[in-house]
């Protein structure tokens, strides 16, 4: 059958699963955040509220942008790809947890996709073309 020769293709699949979702995360969601400052940070960090930890929201924030942005190049280069996608899964559940509660508008569509995509890999890992396989 076809499809278990595609099989042989696994390590591409993951290359192309960390490169895309990878850069999307970083460039469409990190990258304004990063650049939006300590008031931004501070709206961001603003939702640990929702879990007991509602002190110091600039630093939760930044952490919040941080992780998106450079937690999601590691992935994309494959450098500590499960350190950083547990951090995205993380960020991604707080993410969507303040959209299910209202705190932040809008639907938890994305943050529960990306969040199960990063999951995946931490289960998974970067495959055979990444920096911690070379390095490894």
């Amino acid at each position: 059958m076809i499809w278990t020769h595609l099989s042989k293709f696994r390590d591409l699949g993951l290359l192309l699963l960390r490169g895309t979702i990878g850069l999307y995360m970083a460039i469409g969601h990190g990258w304004g955040k990063i650049l939006g400052g300590p008031e931004q940070w501070a709206g961001l960090g603003g939702t640990m509220e929702l879990f007991g930890l509602g002190f110091v929201p600039t630093f939760w924030g930044f952490m919040a942008a941080f992780a998106e942005f450079a937690g999601a190049l590691l992935v994309v280069l494959g450098l500590f790809t499960r350190p950083a996608a547990l951090l995205l899964v993380i960020n991604m559940g707080v993410a969507a947890t303040a959209h299910m509660t209202g705190m932040i508008d809008g639907s938890p569509e994305s943050a529960l996709v990306y969040g199960f995509v990063f999951l995946s890999l931490v289960f998974v890992g970067p495959g055979k073309y990444s920096v911690d396989e070379i390095a490894g």
